[in-house]
């Protein structure tokens, strides 16, 4: 059984998707229909950089969704893969969006938008400077869910949130500076490993408030399908096919905690031992390594043509 991954952010860099944007016209429609839609060359972005203008996460957002759904098509037209054998596709934070637009639910002219529209909601909602986030190594999901309580007990000004539940031993914390930094520094002398990481806002926290309040009516306005593949979505770890249902998961997963953990030990739990990341980059493997360890499955990362080789010959053995 087969699940389909797709990326969020962090996995971009210049250049991404530029072999099968030279290769196939489909990536080239692609590509031109994300220009058209954000009234400004995303192509020349994402093949030529500069990085500092991609890293935006105005721009980070649609550009992800593009190449990653430029390689599904490439999968699905030019190599005619059978995606009918997948028992569930995910999304990563905004890859949740391209696996909508994957399962023919949203339309991908519409979720380049409500992706634009997303990242410069979540940028707007905290000041540049005034928030951040930092990976917490090592520690199990609950016991950093106590020690970020009893942080809170203790800081009760601030915002600590766990925001991102990724994998088995790397939990993504969020908050405003000052009390990231003095949790940051509590974990160091209990001599628990953090990292802090490069972003331009602190994603997936309360303080992302007034980005939910932005994006509520746009979401709203947006025509979602019942997905055609079952989405196992950030906010509960559960697949849903009311659309109502959808767009307010949607709406939460903005504040909400990104339960990939969940997410991969559920599909695994269901059967799925094929687990393939189509997209830029391959962290969302990494995390299925880390995190499914009592059953064997197979991971796979789709960025290339060679990848895709390697795929197929995998699949039918």
């Amino acid at each position: 059984m087969n699940a389909l991954l797709f990326p969020g952010q962090g996995s971009q860099t210049v250049g991404m998707g530029l072999e099968f944007y030279n290769k196939f016209e489909i990536v080239k429609k692609i590509f031109r229909e994300a220009d058209e839609k954000l009234n400004f060359s995303i192509t020349k972005l994402i093949l030529e950089g500069p990085t500092d203008e991609l890293q935006l996460t105005k721009n980070t957002q649609p550009a992800i969704l593009t190449v990653s759904y430029s390689i599904f098509r490439v999968l699905k037209d030019e190599f005619n893969f059978d995606f009918s054998s997948f028992k569930f596709f995910a999304g990563h934070s905004l890859g949740e969006y391209t696996a909508y637009v994957c399962a023919e639910s949203l339309d991908f002219a519409d979720a380049i938008f409500l992706l634009r529209e997303r990242g410069n909601a979540m940028q707007q909602a905290v000041p540049i400077g005034e928030g951040s986030m930092v990976a917490v190594l090592g520690l199990e999901f609950n016991e950093l869910i106590k020690l970020i309580k009893e942080f809170n007990n203790k800081n009760d000004n601030g915002t600590c949130e766990a925001a991102n539940d990724n994998a088995d031993g790397q939990v993504i914390v969020s908050g405003d500076v000052k009390s990231i930094n003095k949790f940051q520094q509590e974990l160091m002398e209990k001599k628990i490993k953090s990292i802090p990481l490069k972003v331009s806002a602190p994603f997936h926290c309360s303080l992302m408030k007034p980005a939910a309040e932005t994006m509520k009516e746009k979401i709203k306005n947006v025509n979602f399908n019942k997905p055609k593949v079952k989405i196992i979505n950030n906010v509960n770890a559960r697949s849903e096919d009311d659309t109502s249902k959808i767009k307010k998961l949607l709406i939460d997963q903005i504040c909400s905690t990104v339960k990939w953990r969940e997410t991969i030990l559920d599909a695994s739990d269901l059967g799925v031992k094929n687990f393939i990341e189509i997209g830029p980059g391959k962290a969302l493997t990494g995390m299925v390594k880390r995190t499914v360890k009592k059953k064997p499955v197979n991971c796979f990362s789709v960025n290339s043509l060679d990848d895709i080789n390697i795929l197929q010959n995998e699949l039918k053995k």
